[in-house]
């Protein structure tokens, strides 16, 4: 059954007191909600030298996606027990750090909202204008909050979410030559969907090749998977974007790769296998029984897992000279021929 809007929070101050002083705990902002002051956490675990590689994992940026905080929130749990028995997980993070923000939009989760408190959808909400036109309306706009996708007031600063978000991005990943990040979302057709950078333009991304090895080396590690692995733009474009805001601001792309990938799980395929789900807001986004909820959580963590791998031995395949400009050329035809 769907959880009431907040049990995420309880799930995780839950996870918290049992890793008690195995991670390390803040509070990046806090948010106002129904006359409530709801926290935004950051937990964060492993190396922290500046030196290692880095992963950060995101959910609930649209508080209707409740189920995108239940897939974070599951990794962390299994980390979290696993901490007490699992010496392979304690060489791990012995050389890389692991960031979480599970519930990134606490405000609009409790109000029942994409959006947060303020009416502003934070995925539109970065200072970043599509260089392409943009899909009316979904791609973002200015007109009202009480219209959906609206990205704020023009010139204002992010919303105090989005600001966090990348306060912790820019803190804790992208300071690092290696850095990636999965930012978990739903309600996108009846495919389970890895998007990359970018969604402002359909030119590709700085990282291209990096990102092509990535997909290859998982379809060879897991040939029998769900996802399709794609740029934003072969979907539909949009102004404001927060992965590409982040992206566009490293300094030296050729000394910091930086990888942020959306996993934008297919709500269709519950909506399909029960069609009265169309007549709830919620539905539309969550898988609203139990057992179906049980089963996309089983379904993603395997991948987490492998992308926490995949960051930790970074420098076992992150393509170089020749190579990589083989592996550009190919994913060049591949993904934007």
């Amino acid at each position: 059954m769907l959880q009431p809007p907040l049990a995420a929070l309880s799930e995780l101050e839950r996870i918290l007191q049992l890793a008690g002083d195995r991670v390390d705990v803040r509070v990046a902002c806090d948010v106002a909600a129904d006359g409530a002051s709801l926290p935004v956490y950051v937990v964060t675990m492993g190396n922290p030298s500046p030196s290692v590689p880095a992963i950060g994992f995101f959910g609930g940026v649209h508080g209707l996606e409740r189920i995108g905080s239940e897939v974070v929130l599951a990794f962390l749990n299994s980390l979290v027990m696993r901490m007490g028995w699992d010496h392979t997980l304690h060489q791990q993070l012995e050389s890389m750090r692991m960031v979480f923000m599970p519930v990134v939009n606490p405000g609009g989760m409790q109000l029942g909202t994409r959006a947060n408190p303020a009416g502003v959808d934070l995925m539109r909400n970065a200072p970043l204008d599509a260089v392409e036109p943009v899909p009316a309306w979904v791609g973002g706009q200015r007109f009202s909050p009480r219209l959906p996708w609206y990205r704020g007031v023009e010139g204002e600063p992010m919303q105090p979410e989005a600001q966090a978000l990348c306060e912790v991005v820019e803190r804790e990943l992208t300071s690092r030559a290696f850095s990636m990040s999965v930012d978990c979302h739903s309600g996108f057709g009846v495919r389970d969907r890895l998007w990359f950078p970018y969604a402002h333009t359909r030119q590709p991304m700085a990282h291209l090749a990096e990102m092509y090895v990535l997909q290859r080396i998982y379809r060879q590690s897991y040939n029998q998977h769900p996802y399709v692995f794609e740029p934003q733009s072969l979907q539909y474009l949009t102004h404001g974007d927060l992965w590409d805001h982040l992206h566009a601001q490293l300094p030296d792309t050729e000394a910091q790769v930086f990888l942020p990938l959306t996993l934008e799980m297919g709500s269709w395929l519950w909506i399909k296998k029960n069609p009265r789900q169309l007549f709830s807001r919620l539905g539309i986004f969550n898988p609203l029984i139990g057992h179906r909820q049980q089963r996309v959580l089983r379904r993603h963590l395997a991948f987490l897992d492998f992308i926490a791998r995949a960051a930790c031995s970074a420098s076992s395949w992150l393509p170089q000279g020749s190579y990589r400009h083989a592996m550009h050329a190919e994913a060049l035809q591949l993904w934007y021929d």
